[in-house]
């Protein structure tokens, strides 16, 4: 997607209830620098607050997904005292893992290299799409630097320890096809090919009843229940609540009469 560099993100809300966010500085790579993050604090509060959004869907402009955070400032760190600089990356992390609180799916397309924050941006989404030549690395530690985003978090959430610490201790960079086959993306496909995959997806996940989704999506969050007898009680309170709704009703329907079914949200 072509993008105006006076707009730092761009969003594309579609009919369907997908709304499409754009990384859009492709001259530094989309790197997080203030006036984007700015921008996506703003946009993250309003689909939040819009009760019609079904998917969200996230990718960057240009050739890159992100670089990761706008690095240029951390030449004069040394100058800034720790609690500072803790407040000021706190409220970096929390701004843009806010995706984690839409309540609705979340899909990366990955089109190019995420880096350090870049990757656990995409790593915060519940799915990922990725061009099977993009690049994907943290290389906190050879900055010299601890890594932050929750990478320590959200590496091991999405592939496990072993490759987590294998590419925060060791820097090892993964292609998308290589990101695929370690379960660090869902899918690798052909460069072209990321967002038309990742709009695929977020068209069926569009589809379905928005209550049951949304709840579902609870249900997976954080590593999911922390054992079966957690998921039971999750599960016989949430799953009235969708027995409960004008959309099961509708599903229901829909399935014996053999055509789709037409889902409000009610």
């Amino acid at each position: 997607m072509p993008g105006d560099p006076s707009e730092p993100l761009l969003v594309d809300r579609r009919p369907d209830g997908v709304a499409v966010l754009t990384l859009n500085d492709p001259g530094r790579r989309n790197a997080m620098s203030d006036a984007m993050t700015a921008a996506w604090k703003a946009a993250i509060a309003e689909l939040r607050a819009d009760a019609g959004l079904r998917c969200l869907v996230l990718t960057g402009a240009g050739g890159a997904f992100t670089s990761g955070g706008d690095l240029s400032w951390l030449a004069d760190t040394n100058a800034v005292a720790v609690p500072a600089l803790r407040d000021r990356m706190l409220e970096f992390y929390r701004t843009w893992l806010s995706i984690r609180d839409v309540e609705v799916p979340t899909i990366a397309a990955v089109n190019g290299h995420a880096v350090g924050a870049g990757l656990c941006l995409a790593l915060a989404c519940d799915l990922r799409y990725a061009a099977s030549d993009a690049k994907l690395l943290a290389p906190f530690t050879a900055l010299g630097l601890h890594p932050g985003m929750a990478a320590t978090w959200l590496l091991p959430e999405v592939a496990g320890l072993p490759l987590a610490r294998e590419m925060l201790l060791t820097g090892r960079v993964l292609t998308g096809a290589e990101a695929a086959a370690s379960g660090l993306v869902n899918r690798a496909v052909p460069r072209e090919e990321v967002l038309g995959a990742a709009l695929d997806a977020a068209a069926r996940v569009a589809a379905q009843a928005p209550i049951a989704t949304r709840l579902t999506k609870v249900a997976l969050s954080n590593g999911g229940h922390r054992d079966m007898e957690s998921a039971l009680r999750w599960e016989s309170l949430a799953q009235p609540v969708t027995m409960a709704s004008r959309d099961m009703v509708e599903g229901i329907a829909a399935q014996r009469e053999k055509r789709t079914p037409r889902f409000t949200g009610e």
